[in-house]
């Protein structure tokens, strides 16, 4: 006998700053195939050794565009002149197969896919937001990497100072420890929110 039960499937959403860990995290979420992450659109051209439909769908300026227009895009934006965006049904059709999803955006994205309808998708996101103790700690780890100019630095540090106090918006916080831990306390979270009540197909009130 399956002791899973049915249910409705979750829009899982990361979010955090640079420095905050959440490469890391994603690499390690890799290595479970209980979800699927979903590949985002954009319009840049592949890097080498970038495959589309495995790393992104690569779309013409046109396509991006014309799909915008049709309200396909569960979230979008344009950023340093290309866009990125995430297409509505190639995560609804997961969802309603009863397939967790997840989804990392930054947090305007975040705020598009709460809103998307007046909030009609309300019911399928858990959003977390990976995040670090302290602007010290932030400072220490992105200045480990020594691969910016202390101005480039400078500017990482402050976008992620103001990124960093949207997260209350956010369903759970992680403060970012060892690898180890933001992945555990990230799968505890996809754990937990499986067994809510109110994802459950339950048959017990027809028996």
């Amino acid at each position: 006998m399956n002791s899973e039960p049915r249910r409705q499937g979750i829009l899982f959403v990361i979010s955090g700053p640079s420095g905050a860990g959440k490469t890391t995290l994603l690499d390690g979420l890799r290595n479970y195939s209980d979800f699927v992450y979903s590949i985002s659109c954009t319009t840049r051209a592949p890097r080498p050794g970038e495959i589309n439909g495995r790393d992104y769908h690569f779309l013409s300026q046109e396509e991006f565009q014309r799909r915008i227009a049709n309200l396909e895009f569960l979230e979008y934006a344009l950023v340093h002149g290309n866009y990125y965006g995430t297409l509505l049904e190639s995560v609804m059709s997961h969802i309603k197969n009863g397939t967790d999803v997840l989804i990392d955006v930054d947090i305007q994205g975040a705020a598009m896919i709460r809103n998307y309808g007046d909030g009609a998708l309300r019911d399928y996101i858990v959003d977390v937001f990976l995040s670090v103790p302290s602007m010290a700690v932030l400072r220490q780890r992105l200045a480990k990497r020594a691969t910016e100019t202390p101005e480039a630095l400078a500017m990482r540090l402050a976008n992620a100072a103001a990124e960093m106090k949207n997260w209350r918006e956010y369903r759970y916080t992680i403060l970012s420890g060892t690898a180890q831990d933001d992945l555990d306390r990230f799968r505890a979270i996809m754990q937990a929110e499986r067994f809510a009540s109110k994802r459950l197909l339950l048959d017990f009130d027809h028996e």
